[in-house]
């Protein structure tokens, strides 16, 4: 259980810089799809290294949408201060 949560935790905060920087760049351009996809390899590797089952993936798939939504936010957020 332990292990499920720390993956959960790593995948989520993997993914809030990535969403930060997507929110950044034109939609579906090469370096939005990358923000996207570059976080998705090392969420697999890390679950299959630490023998977290394939059932579990669906919600690690949440998880990392959910780590990019609120990297978006924060993006959004600081412009909106800044301006």
């Amino acid at each position: 259980m332990e292990t499920l949560l720390l993956v959960i935790v790593t995948t989520f905060l993997m993914n809030v810089p990535f969403g930060w920087l997507r929110e950044g760049v034109r939609k579906f351009s090469p370096m939005w799809f990358l923000y996207v996809h570059f976080p998705i390899p090392f969420i697999i590797a890390l679950r299959i290294g630490l023998g977290i089952e394939w059932k579990f993936a669906p919600l690690l798939i949440l998880i990392a949408v959910l780590g990019q939504y609120v990297g978006a936010k924060l993006r959004r957020a600081q412009t909106v201060v800044e301006e």
